[in-house]
């Protein structure tokens, strides 16, 4: 049985609106329905969403202090500064990396990228990199995808000399550092209206800024450098709604033929070659092999696999990554099964509104990944600690209703650092605090949350007639597409069908579902859903949540339904 709840999407008058959007635009139904659950009703509006016309990028001297940073680039550009562009090792901190260093690059700007190593230097900017940087004589530091809370370390580099500029997306605290220039949209006073950008996003608009400044045209670096925002927004998981649709969508039309040797390589590895490329081709194959450098190795080797002009040096890195990425996967599976041990262990699992979890020697870059999967079972905050030399060092994933940002905040009397966002971040914290932290989350959690339990459940758009199963259908929906967060890819359902068949594919791992209703049959696939096959008997009633989607399969393109859930009907 499914311990999901099914909600599905109802807005006032919705079928009406529904049909006469329909006929205004002559598109499906299902269609003009979808975009008016996502807050689309006009005609304007929904002509915009989805054409997603260049016209939606707003100028970027529109983000507070872009242009005054962007005349500190050209100067330093102009005066053969040495400039540091220091980025984060996640792929939105990577690929805002590669193009930042590639546009000074190509201005003939004396340039250089420093990421720290994620195990022995952590997240953002700190002391021993300040002072090698500034050893190596550079004068104008230029952080991308990090900064925002580094209040002491921009006061130690104005010391030092060195004028920084900061570009970041991360939520703001109180304090803001005094940096030459900061660049961040959910600042206070950044009148900036879309505060969702990802690190790369603002990194791109801040490339764009000092494009104009020099006197180029922008569109120009917009096409040059589109294909990594899109890779960087897309693996941030932030929403891809606003300007992020347009990046994605232009970033993933661009990588169909690309021309970036890195990118080549890297899908040549994963097997993607002369494939459809998409927002999830991006999310499940790209974005891993490129955090793997960050999380098991360097991210710099994943930055230069960007950058190369050597398409030998880009296979040999692909290469290594793709090795790096599977190295990942065993070590996540190995910490996964420890920390389902510890909540199988703890006396008071079940009562817990945040499983707080920790062990010596965890891989620090792995971690987040794993509490990632834990709430996924459990559908419950997560944060896991690696110790260290008595110095704890946490990543944390959230579910929608617990800030865990929020929560972190009300904890810092006892973080010796903390950051991140709404559903995800990371901290630092003495190995004797822990507990201490343990029961100040909790009771924060209980507090906020009150009566309220963190239930998971699956949002769906409507309920189909089989009819509605065709390629026409599927076709239909990818003018709705990039999906991803805040415009999530539509999920269907349909009640009272029958199983006719079930079996396992892939050693086990996934599922496929013969169903049928009204005389028409079709094949459900479940990935990672092996176990579903032996759960319900042939000839049993189900109603099935799912997506439609379309594959290729030897030239041949075909209906792909993708279960999501499964239930005994409840008709």
């Amino acid at each position: 049985m499914s311990n999901k709840r099914w909600d599905y999407i109802n807005n006032t008058n919705e079928l009406g609106l529904a049909n006469e959007l329909a006929d205004a635009l002559n598109i499906s139904p299902i269609i003009a329905l979808i975009l008016i659950h996502r807050g689309i009703a006009t005609k304007q509006d929904a002509k915009s969403f989805i054409a997603k016309p260049m016209s939606s990028v707003r100028h970027p001297f529109d983000l507070k202090d872009a242009k005054k940073a962007a005349e500190r680039i050209k100067r330093a550009i102009e005066a053969k500064e040495k400039i540091v562009v220091y980025g984060d090792y996640d792929v939105d901190g990577i690929t805002s990396t590669a193009i930042l260093y590639k546009f000074l690059k190509d201005q003939g700007a004396d340039a250089e990228f420093y990421i720290p190593n994620r195990s022995d230097e952590g997240y953002g900017i700190n002391v021993l990199a300040l002072q090698k940087i500034k050893n190596d004589g550079a004068s104008l530091l230029i952080t991308v995808d990090c900064g925002i809370t580094a209040v002491g370390e921009v006061e130690l580099a104005r010391t030092l000399g060195i004028e920084v500029i900061i570009t970041d997306h991360h939520t703001c605290k109180e304090e803001l550092p005094k940096a030459y220039a900061l660049i961040n949209p959910k600042q206070p006073d950044c009148k900036y209206p879309f505060k969702n950008l990802a690190g790369v996003g603002v990194a791109f608009k801040l490339i764009l800024a000092t494009a104009l400044e020099m006197g180029f045209n922008a569109r120009e670096y917009f096409d040059k450098y589109i294909e990594l925002v899109a890779i960087g927004t897309i693996a941030d998981i932030v929403s891809l709604t606003d300007e992020n649709r347009v990046f994605v969508a232009n970033g993933i039309k661009s990588m169909q033929n690309t021309k970036n040797i890195g990118l080549k390589a890297l899908f040549e590895i994963a097997s993607l070659a002369d494939k459809p490329i998409s927002a999830s081709t991006i999310s499940f194959a790209v974005a891993p092999r490129l955090n793997a450098a960050g999380r098991v190795g360097s991210a710099s080797l994943a930055v230069e696999l960007l950058i190369t002009d050597s398409y030998e040096r880009a296979h040999e890195i692909a290469l290594t990554l793709d090795s790096e990425n599977k190295q990942r996967q065993q070590t996540e599976t190995e910490i996964l099964k420890d920390a389902l041990m510890m909540i199988s262990n703890m006396e008071n699992a079940s009562e817990k509104n945040v499983f707080v979890l920790a062990k010596k020697d965890w891989h620090h870059g792995v971690i987040g990944i794993v509490a990632s999967r834990i709430v996924d079972r459990f559908y419950k905050p997560t944060i896991l600690i690696s110790l260290k030399d008595n110095i704890g060092k946490g990543s944390g994933r959230s579910v929608k209703g617990f800030n865990l940002f929020d929560a972190l905040t009300h904890c810092d009397d006892i973080l010796l650092k903390f950051g991140g966002h709404e559903l995800a971040a990371g901290l630092g914290l003495n190995y004797s605090d822990i507990e201490e932290f343990d029961r100040q989350i909790n009771k924060y959690a209980a507090d906020t949350l009150g009566d309220t339990k963190l239930v998971p459940y699956i949002s769906i758009e409507a309920e189909l007639d089989v009819k509605s199963l065709t390629l026409e259908t599927a076709d239909a929906l990818q003018m709705l597409e990039p999906f991803g967060m805040g415009n999530a890819q539509p999920v269907f359902s349909i009640s009272s069908m029958t199983l006719s068949s079930s079996r396992t594919l892939g050693d086990g791992k996934h599922c496929k579902l013969c169903l049928t209703k009204n005389g028409k049959s079709f094949d459900f696939i479940g990935f990672g859903m092996g176990a579903m096959a032996d759960r319900f008997v042939v000839g049993a009633k189900l109603d099935v949540a799912f997506t439609i989607s379309t594959n290729v399969y030897r030239g041949e393109k075909n209906l792909q339904l993708i279960i999501k859930d499964v239930r005994a009907s409840l008709k």
